[in-house]
């Protein structure tokens, strides 16, 4: 029905049997591109790191004295009675950011957790072994040392998570900047010591090479203006510029290859309208492909490629959060609808809930 030279991008889960699909896609239409799901493979790097012994260890820790606070009702009542206090966040078991999330908020309360058991009414709680415990492990400056370094170093790729996995703007032209910020970022935290960040870079570069280094993330970050137009942080890995070439060899099929070549010129030089003042100033203020339809109107090749690959999401995440809709109604005791009626009721709850949010 849309045709496949309208259709640009496929994002699917990242099981062998989509790899599959994907795989068989692009034998039969070599202009559409596949890729897995952003969210996912960001999610599995956090797995990854979650399950390292250092970080293990120090969750165990937290966990100890999470569970003794809920655990005791005068405990949580002292705390709660503190200025300032908000709950702790507790990690859901398959949601793997939500594990350095209550690092986090298990720091903020370091100074309420220290101040507790070092009271008074605390002391009756030294009878038990495990008050003893968590005594010893808030006073600990080694482990909220560890807390926070863990949290610096997850900051980043939490972020661009939260990027990936939202359905407010399309997401795929800061992947790959996302990716180098948070490898830039735990180099920097360590200083460069090679031993010390070796582990988590290796985790990131596994995952990276396998599922997400595709030509279509190289090319979208090269044409996002917020980044293409900041000198001093743009990466001139001759990665991406293979990229975007390669992508354009094998992808690009509705015009002349030298009309673009010389228009991603002049846009990387600001030339004609790349170079207007208000185009520089709103790079990094208007969403990149908004950017595209105003100011790439010199190099009309150049600015339909962009506005097709800047408009595509990065993850499933939405297909996702369709499928809770299918299951709250399609329940045990509504299990007889007919197919097309449950299409459309998930159609109408789906889309209330976009117009909702909207308004």
């Amino acid at each position: 029905m849309v045709g496949s030279k309208n259709v640009v991008h496929l994002v699917t889960d990242n099981a062998s049997n989509y790899k599959a699909v994907g795989t068989l896609l692009n034998e039969r239409y070599p202009t559409i591109c596949w890729s897995p799901c952003a969210a996912h493979c960001i999610n599995l790097i956090l797995k990854d790191i979650v399950e390292m012994g250092t970080v293990k260890s120090l969750v165990a820790l937290a966990a100890t004295v999470t569970v003794f606070v809920y655990n005791h009702k005068y405990v949580l009542n002292w705390l709660r009675k503190t200025n300032g206090w908000r709950e702790i966040i507790c990690p859901g078991k398959t949601r793997f950011a939500t594990t350095f999330i209550a690092l986090k908020s298990l720091h903020d309360h370091k100074d309420s957790l220290q101040a507790l058991v070092t009271s008074g009414d605390y002391k009756k709680f030294l009878k038990m072994n495990k008050g003893k415990e968590v005594k010893q492990i808030v006073l600990d400056d080694r482990f909220w040392n560890n807390c926070l370094i863990t949290v610096r170093i997850m900051g980043p790729i939490i972020r661009l998570l939260r990027v990936c996995d939202t359905d407010e703007r399309p997401s795929l032209g800061y992947v790959y900047e996302g990716m180098f910020r948070a490898i830039t970022g735990i180099k920097k935290l360590f200083r460069s010591s090679e031993r010390l960040y070796k582990p988590y870079i290796d985790i990131i570069n596994d995952r990276w090479d396998r599922m997400l280094r595709k030509n279509l993330h190289a090319t979208a970050y090269f044409l996002n203006p917020a980044f293409q137009y900041d000198t001093a942080t743009f990466s001139t890995h001759p990665e991406i510029t293979n990229g975007l070439l390669d992508y354009i060899e094998s992808k690009v099929d509705w015009c002349s290859v030298e009309n673009l070549t010389r228009e991603i010129g002049m846009y990387r030089e600001r030339e004609g309208s790349f170079g207007r003042k208000l185009a520089i100033l709103t790079s990094k203020k208007d969403r990149p492909e908004n950017w595209w339809k105003l100011f790439g109107c010199d190099a009309p090749n150049l600015q339909k490629l962009a506005i097709r690959v800047l408009s595509q999401t990065a993850s499933s995440s939405g297909c996702e959060r369709n499928w809770s809709v299918f299951e709250r109604i399609h329940t045990k005791k509504r299990n007889r609808l007919e197919h097309q009626r449950l299409n459309d009721l998930v159609y109408v709850h789906y889309n209330l809930r976009l117009q909702y949010r909207y308004m």
